[in-house]
């Protein structure tokens, strides 16, 4: 989307209640419009999945894989000799070894991830959150482009629509808290990756976001979405019924910048550049 105007207008345009009583009806639309959406998407030449172990990338990449997608899921992170390998690293080689998804992956240091960092800082809001997710994408965008790598599957968008954060777990009104993610994600998520695609000339396709998939999901159930203990649960049943291991389906998974060590990475540069807080240190890279 272009402006945040039009991105409201768009969440406005799948605007509907919930209204499924069957969970397997539920269910089975949920993974049918997935499905038809993926494979509506898929690129002609070949294209990267920016992929974590997550339910979110482990399911786009079996959907890419059973419609005959040409692609390879990329996969990055931090460490050092005091921080071990990263967890979504980890995930990312034990999923794709045992589905059966071409994988690369590359484990950056601290002195290439405070380059990363500062020119992501350049390009997004420098914030602690914007900072770290942005580092990852730029990341793998930049190990993918070696390929010749122009279009990128991301599942943005799947927190929101299948109540996936801890606001959605206190939420007194799951559903209405899920639409109002949705509008925030303009300024909070869009922008940032907007602006990395721009930079780097390449398009972010997001299946999450699709109307269809925005429409089907926001008609489940919160209670067939979360139980208190686990999150997107009628996505995760989905998965399981695509061949998704159950231990797959059903991680729990960190968010992008820490499953990727890449907040660690940040936290280490900001104390070696003398701040308390890592929040200080990105804004004073702001130029």
């Amino acid at each position: 989307m272009a402006t945040e105007l039009e991105w409201l207008r768009a969440v406005e345009s799948c605007r509907t209640k919930e209204v499924y009583r069957e969970k397997k009806l539920a269910r089975d639309e949920v993974k049918r419009i997935l499905v038809a959406t993926v494979k509506r998407l898929l690129p002609k030449e070949k294209f990267g999945i920016l992929f974590s172990g997550g339910i979110d990338s482990t399911i786009i990449s079996q959907v890419c894989k059973i419609a005959g997608g040409n692609f390879t899921c990329y996969t990055v992170g931090f460490r050092d000799e005091l921080i071990g390998i990263p967890e979504d690293i980890k995930y990312a080689e034990l999923v794709s070894g045992q589905l059966m998804f071409p994988l690369k992956r590359r484990i950056y240091s601290l002195k290439e991830s405070e380059e990363i960092i500062g020119n992501v800082v350049k390009l997004v809001k420098p914030d602690i959150v914007n900072v770290g997710v942005g580092a990852v994408e730029y990341a793998a965008i930049s190990l993918a482009k070696q390929d010749g790598i122009k279009h990128f599957f991301s599942g943005l968008g799947s927190e929101e629509i299948f109540a996936g954060y801890q606001r959605h777990a206190l939420s007194k009104d799951v559903h209405n808290e899920c639409w109002h993610g949705l509008q925030l994600m303009y300024e909070r998520d869009l922008v940032r990756d907007m602006s990395i695609a721009k930079h780097f000339g390449i398009k972010f396709i997001t299946p999450f976001l699709d109307p269809d998939m925005i429409r089907t999901a926001m008609q489940v159930p919160s209670e067939w979405k979360l139980d208190g203990e686990k999150n997107k649960l009628i996505l995760r049943e989905a998965a399981v019924e695509l061949g998704i291991p159950e231990e797959f389906a059903f991680r729990k998974k960190k968010a992008a910048q820490y499953g990727s060590n890449f907040d660690k990475a940040i936290a280490k540069l900001a104390k070696k550049a003398g701040f308390e807080q890592k929040g200080e240190y990105i804004r004073s890279l702001v130029k």
